[in-house]
């Protein structure tokens, strides 16, 4: 805001008359500044809580799935508590259910001791950095544990995951 003599005001009276005039001026430059800054920031912001919203509801439909296949194989696992950090779900995985007794489930399919190898081999033919994620009951025993993920191994699947229920 400026304070002062209009300048109209001396060229109208035909000179200096001492008397002074107010006249008031708002400069909207900085105000339009500031509104695009904070809208530039508010377009960024949002899209930014867009691809959050989405990573979050594509984790949460990956998760309903898997728990969806769980409940058609008609398994109960009893799956032991662990913190650990979790798998990229971004890239292939081949979860295998290992129940107390009985045979493997994977991807929902019941399957013979014997046909994991060829599930093995088929997962690491069609990508080489599928991860094999193991749910095995608390009560499995350690070394059929230890067994599955050296077989997964022999048949080049490195990528290997425990899985938990999420507590501690």
């Amino acid at each position: 805001m400026a304070i002062g003599k209009l300048p109209d005001d001396e060229a109208s009276t035909g000179g200096d008359d001492g008397g002074e005039s107010i006249f008031a001026e708002i400069n909207i430059t900085p105000l339009t500044d500031v509104f695009l800054v904070l809208l530039i920031i508010l377009m960024i912001s949002a899209l930014a809580v867009q691809v959050e919203a989405r990573r979050e509801k594509r984790r949460v439909r990956q998760e309903q799935e898997q728990a969806e296949i769980e409940k058609k194989s008609g398994l109960k696992v009893n799956l032991p508590a662990g913190a650990a950090q979790e798998i990229d779900m971004s890239k292939q995985s081949l979860v295998l259910i290992i129940p107390l007794s009985g045979d493997i489930s994977v991807g929902g399919k019941i399957m013979r001791d014997d046909q994991i190898d060829k599930v093995f081999q088929a997962a690491f033919q069609r990508d080489k950095a599928t991860q094999v994620v193991l749910k095995a009951d608390r009560g499995v025993a350690h070394g059929r544990v230890v067994n599955i993920m050296e077989r997964a191994k022999q048949a080049g699947l490195i990528h290997l995951a425990i899985g938990t229920s999420g507590g501690s």
